[in-house]
């Protein structure tokens, strides 16, 4: 290292700006910087006032002495960071000698980049608030992050009343409506100036979208960059003049008769709460309210503004209507605008209420400042108050019940109006004339997000599993004597090989000279060696499958003989034959290659209990109860395959049968809490108490957090009016949830913390991009070799990242997993194929790291979580009581759950009419809940109606968040595209099925569309697919046939329809169907 010079060498720093500062005394505290570095003060900066703005100009400077021989050294530099404090100057008081400061926060500077080539560098650097700090309100910028940008563009006014003329007094034609800007709080949003057109030609398009603002002196100015009104077709608008039948009027409207032209954009920010609050209000309301009118242009003497006449603004607004805008579409998933035609009605209180419970007008209830500010034009932008004229507080005595302020449209308290506002004639030549509103709401981001096209086509080109290649086994007569020969060559051969491993040595040294004896000894012992090694059965077994398709391929035999003499003549004839055709084997010179072992497919538990569901939910218990026991043979020590069949004997009511499975499954563990539970439960629908006690309270003491035990536990003893014991038990219960939610509430809150939003950020480095106090920063060293250092000295090399990384305090609630499990019945109940959890439960919890899916529901309690859980088994019996002590409960009441759980149970007893009333108080519950519209399909579904199922299925798969059970949601939307022969979406629906749980009948679905399509290649491998997961579908069987006969194969073809035939295939259409094309290609059916 060369040597250095004991010189010193200055660090300048240089804080520049402080942003987002907030006093303790006022908005425009007094504050000052010190800067500190190695426990030395550098220097106090200049008193400095805040802004309004709470903006700060330091331009404070200090230094460092770098010197490697005494002093700040390199090492300094390296891990020791310049400490900023900012300091509030309180205002003196009377008496006071010395000004008294309060610490407000500190900033931290690290000057490691010096070390690291650059000579100079800047920084925003967070400043952290000390504790009791009020800089501690200010949020983070998540908000940002999670508002929402409202863009609200008004076009025009079309077939307005012929009483509107362009001569005459000056009128200010007004359009406004209001939203949710800041939480609850509403803000008008008002387009004004408008301009009067006689028609005669269609509005140019595209033209210029123009800014809300009045007094623009450049005409170019006017026009927003790149944004344009590029209108569209009508049928492709949300709004309500968009049939075919309405195209007519439209086109005059717009061409000749009169309209009223603004072409405004106008833009408001929606902070978190605000999107929320906007949710809400759409999925209650549904209707939003956007008035017009018309207002005399005036102009106020100098010196009298605000002195106007009581009675003017009332006596001004004429023409006074509204148009409801729908604006559920935006509620929808991946839907962030929506454009139409609105009629236009006369404003009516009543009529305005009704339909959007929205109590007070926007132009009416605030109509004292509107006059006042005719005189200044543009629109009352979402950030700024409405001036309210002096003489409001006159008015008081003439209209007492008038607001100051615009109300909230979710109030549930009906609007006492004067009679007089109930008649608006004038507002009627609206209607008689037809007029209507075009505008275009449009968000920046969709409230509900979508799946992107992309990633579901990623997911779509993944879906068939690679499988090994199935042997075929079809053919004819022709070929089952063809296997038999084969296996006679097959046999012959391995007796040779056995009989040279025994006696080829002697065959060597005896050549040809072997007597009769000796042949007929070996003969015997070859015979003993085979029976004794059991080889002579294996082979037996090895040709018993050949002589089996002989007999039904040959002699076409499959049923049992009527007699004994016609089995003894059969099996003479049968000998004889298989005789000869061995010789005529073994006559033959036997191939070298030897047919491969046949693959076989075995389905795993988990495909038996999703097959199994499948038949449970289609009905076919009998099918259902063969898959749950095939799954008990396989692994009979297996206690959740007895919890399973248990629960499937529950619904199918068999009791007996359930109280025996649940009692197999705890005697195979004793400890195992779902199983007492079970047994329990049992024992009180068997009246059986005593046990049903003991079974409750050991789950109570094995596991003495569990909810659920101590619920049902609390259960039995309301059952057994003992209310002092159940009082004690449902006060576990809620004692035991608390302390889960409270120990996952904190757990969640780390995680988070740890996690944190690292956002990047493109922004210039003087503006905060998450909304917490900060100070600018400029550090500087000068250029050139520094002491003892060899070359230059290093410093920053860039601008450093926001060192302030963005937290979300919305993402401190953490959510219970037990309370996650999902909402099972007999449409939505678990898989193991697939974890899956409540997306009832997802939708609201999503609301509070994300604001875009909906509205937030209130946190599980026991009975819920009970209920899940009794849902989840079957024990609908038990699910009526719980569901009254969840409604009467203090921290429960009706919810979506609540509400789907009803609907639920309705649904198991076919109750439709209820069960949709269910529905429809769930959907208003949470309008974003794909459970709600998963169960809406299978209502619909079930109660024959397919439009509409289709429909909610559609918005099913539509959300970014599945439905708790989305196989049969898959399976019954491709079955309905299938019945409106809407062939593409069907096999996309049915590809996405087998992707997430392949089953027979998700493989049929696909083979069915690919039929359709004209595929048979792919209809041929998914139909294969599905009858190697079930070789008894006779439907499998029938689209075999008629892929066989399609493609010209005529001995597979009729094996395909003799197992059609066999299992006694139901669907006629179908059958008829495979007739027809027999007859058609002349093969296929063997009995012509």
């Amino acid at each position: 290292m060369e040597q250095v010079s004991s010189t010193g060498r200055p660090v300048q720093i240089t804080v520049t700006d402080g942003y987002d500062l907030k006093g303790f005394k006022g908005d425009a505290p007094v504050t000052f910087i010190r800067a500190e570095f190695n426990q030395v003060v550098l220097g106090d900066s200049a008193k400095i006032t805040v802004s309004s703005e709470g903006t700060a100009k330091y331009n404070f400077a200090v230094s460092v002495e770098f010197n490697p021989e005494g002093g700040i050294t390199l090492d300094d530099l390296a891990h020791k960071p310049v400490f900023l404090t900012v300091t509030e100057v309180l205002p003196k008081e009377k008496k006071q000698k010395d000004e008294k400061t309060l610490v407000l926060g500190q900033a931290v500077v690290d000057l490691l980049p010096l070390l690291q080539g650059e000579s100079s560098f800047e920084t925003m650097a967070p400043l952290h608030p000390v504790p009791g700090s009020p800089l501690e309100t200010i949020r983070p910028g998540i908000k940002i992050l999670q508002g929402n940008l409202l863009k609200v563009t008004l076009e025009a006014a079309y077939a307005v009343p012929d009483s509107f003329m362009p001569v005459g007094p000056l009128q200010n034609y007004m359009v406004g409506l209001q939203v949710p800007s800041a939480g609850e709080k509403d803000y008008p949003i008002l387009f004004k100036n408008g301009t009067l057109k006689v028609g005669g030609e269609r509005e140019p398009v595209p033209r210029p979208k123009k800014w809300p603002i009045a007094n623009i002196l450049a005409p170019g100015a006017n026009n927003i960059p790149d944004a344009f009104i590029i209108g569209g077709p009508y049928e492709e608008e949300e709004g309500e003049l968009n049939r075919p039948e309405d195209r007519e009027f439209r086109t005059q409207a717009e061409c000749i008769k009169k309209r009223i032209i603004w072409d405004l954009e106008s833009r408001c920010y929606l902070d978190p709460s605000a999107v929320v609050s906007f949710q809400k209000r759409i999925a209650d309301c549904r209707f939003w309210p956007v008035e017009i009118t018309r207002v005399p242009l005036i102009s106020a003497p100098k010196g009298k503004v605000g002195k106007l006449d009581k009675t003017e603004d009332e006596s001004q607004l004429s023409f006074h209507g509204v148009a409801y805008v729908n604006m559920v579409p935006l509620l929808y998933p991946g839907v962030k605008r929506i454009r139409g035609a609105f009629h236009v009605y006369p404003y009516l209180d009543s009529k305005v209420y009704e339909k959007t419970k929205c109590l007070f007008s926007l132009f009416r209830d605030t109509g004292h400042h509107l006059t006042q500010n005719n005189k200044v034009g543009g629109i009352i932008s979402p950030q700024s108050k409405p001036v309210i004229a002096k003489n409001l507080r006159e008015d008081r005595t003439i209209k007492d019940t008038q607001a100051l302020s615009i109300k909230s449209q979710s109030s549930d308290t009906p609007l006492e109006v004067e009679p007089s506002l109930n008649h608006n004639p004038e507002g009627q030549q609206y209607l008689e004339a037809g007029t209507y509103l075009v505008l275009e709401i449009q968000l920046d981001r969709a409230l509900v997000p979508k799946r992107m096209p992309e990633e579901l086509a990623k997911r779509v080109k993944e879906m068939i599993p690679p499988r090994p290649p199935l042997t075929r086994r079809t053919g004819g007569a022709q070929k089952a004597v063809s296997d038999y020969h084969m296996q006679i060559k097959n046999i012959s051969r391995a007796i040779l090989n056995e009989y040279h491993r025994m006696y080829g040595k002697e065959l060597t040294k005896l050549e040809n000279e072997m007597d009769k004896e000796t042949l007929e000894e070996q003969k015997c012992q070859l015979n003993y060696e085979l029976n004794y090694s059991g080889k002579y059965f294996a082979f037996k077994e090895q040709l018993k499958h050949a002589v089996v398709k002989i007999v039904r391929e040959k002699y076409l035999k499959t049923t049992s003989f009527e007699s004994q003499e016609e089995l003894q003549t059969f099996i003479s004839e049968l000998y004889v034959f298989l005789v000869d055709q061995m010789h005529v084997a073994l006559n033959q010179v036997m191939p070298d290659d030897i047919q491969g072992a046949i693959s076989t497919i075995h389905t795993s538990s988990e495909q038996l209990r999703l097959f199994a569901f499948e038949a449970e939910v289609n009905e076919n218990f009998e099918m259902a109860a063969v898959y749950y026991e095939e799954r008990l043979v396989r692994e009979p020590q297996n206690l959740e395959h007895w919890l399973d069949y248990g629960a499937f004997c529950l619904l199918t009511e068999d009791k007996i049968k359930a109280q025996e499975c649940f009692r197999k499954a705890l005697s195979l563990n004793q400890h195992h809490i779902h199983s007492l539970l079970l047994c329990g439960i049992l024992a009180v629908l068997m009246e059986n108490y005593e046990q049903a006690e003991i079974f409750f309270e050991d789950a109570t003491c094995l596991e003495p957090t569990s909810v659920v035990a101590w619920t049902l536990l609390g259960l039995y003893y309301e059952i057994q009016n003992n209310d002092i014991r159940m009082e004690m038990a449902f006060h576990e219960a809620f004692k035991q949830l608390q302390t889960r939610v409270t120990k996952q509430k904190s757990t969640g809150t780390l995680e988070n913390l740890e996690e944190g939003g690292k956002v990047e950020s493109n922004l210039d480095p003087s503006v905060t991009t998450d909304g917490s106090s900060a100070i600018a920063i400029k550090v500087e060293a000068p250029a050139g070799p520094a002491p003892g250092a060899e070359g230059t000295l290093s410093i920053l090399d860039e601008f450093l990242e926001e060192s302030s990384k963005l937290q979300s305090d919305s993402q401190e609630q953490s959510q219970d997993p037990n309370s996650s499990q999902k909402l099972p019945n007999v449409f939505l109940k678990e898989i193991p194929v697939k974890k899956e959890t409540s997306k009832c439960q997802a939708s609201s919890a999503a609301l509070n790291p994300n604001p875009y899916y909906g509205v937030s529901q209130a946190p599980t309690t026991i009975f819920m979580e009970t209920i899940r859980f009794l849902m989840k088994v079957n024990a609908v019996q038990y699910v009526h009581r719980v569901l009254a002590h969840e409604l009467l409960c203090p921290q429960g009441g009706p919810s979506c759950e609540y509400y789907l759980v009803l609907a639920q149970t309705h649904l198991l007893k076919k109750d439709f009419a209820k069960a949709e009333e269910y529905l429809q108080l769930a959907a208003q519950m949470d309008y974003l809940n794909p459970n709600v519209w998963g169960v809406k399909g299978h209502l619909y579904f079930l109660n024959g109606n397919h439009a509409e199922a289709k429909a909610c299925y559609e918005r099913t798969i539509s959300f970014v968040v599945d439905a708790s059970e989305m196989h049969f949601v898959f399976l019954r939307l491709g079955l309905i595209y299938l019945e409106e022969k809407e062939y593409e979406k069907a096999k996309t629906t049915y590809l996405q099925a087998c992707k997430r749980s392949p089953s027979c009948l998700t493989w049929l679905g696909l083979g069915i569309s690919c039929y359709r399509l004209e595929e048979l290649t792919e209809a041929e491998d998914a139909l294969s697919e599905a009858n190697t997961l079930n070789n008894y579908n006779a439907e499998v069987w029938g689209y075999l046939a008629l892929v066989c006969l399609k493609a010209g194969r005529q001995l597979e073809a009729e094996q395909a329809y003799k197992y059609t035939m066999k299992l006694k295939l139901k669907d006629e259409a179908l059958l008829a169907e495979i007739h027809m094309v027999q007859e058609m290609v002349g093969f296929g059916n063997p009995s012509f």
